[in-house]
């Protein structure tokens, strides 16, 4: 489950799920949500592996929304459905999803950066916790 909030100029997101890998695959959603209307439109037509390193978990989860928005940037992906592990130190996902068509993918909003102010992950009663703040 994810929700955005107000944050001043920014939005934040706030994820729950029962599991870590969980977690990044519902901030991915949470992501993909925030900049595009309808992600229910966003097809999962094309495959990608991800790979990343990193000591922490919350460093982890920002490396993730940073590669997953750096995506959308450079080659207009939008992703609807991962399938994330994580290995010791790092993450490995499939993330399927397809170009963004304006036909079927009208932009919510231009998120500039995944920043690291009031970024949280710990664990709560029904799982785990994440709430990241990205900079519009």
């Amino acid at each position: 489950m994810y929700e955005h909030f107000e944050h001043t100029a920014d939005l934040g997101l706030r994820i729950r799920a029962a599991s870590l890998e969980e977690l990044y695959a519902e901030a991915g959603r949470a992501l993909t949500a925030a900049l595009v209307a309808r992600p229910d439109a966003v097809q999962p037509t094309q495959r990608r592996t991800i790979r990343l390193d990193a000591a922490e978990p919350d460093d982890l989860l920002h490396d993730w929304l940073a590669e997953l928005l750096y995506l959308f940037e450079t080659e207009r992906l939008l992703f609807s459905r991962f399938d994330v592990s994580l290995p010791s130190g790092g993450l490995e996902a499939a993330a399927w999803g397809d170009r963004a068509d304006p036909a079927r993918h009208e932009v919510e909003m231009e998120i500039k950066a995944i920043t690291y102010h009031g970024l949280k992950l710990e664990p709560d009663a029904g799982g785990w916790l994440a709430e990241v703040i990205v900079d519009l």
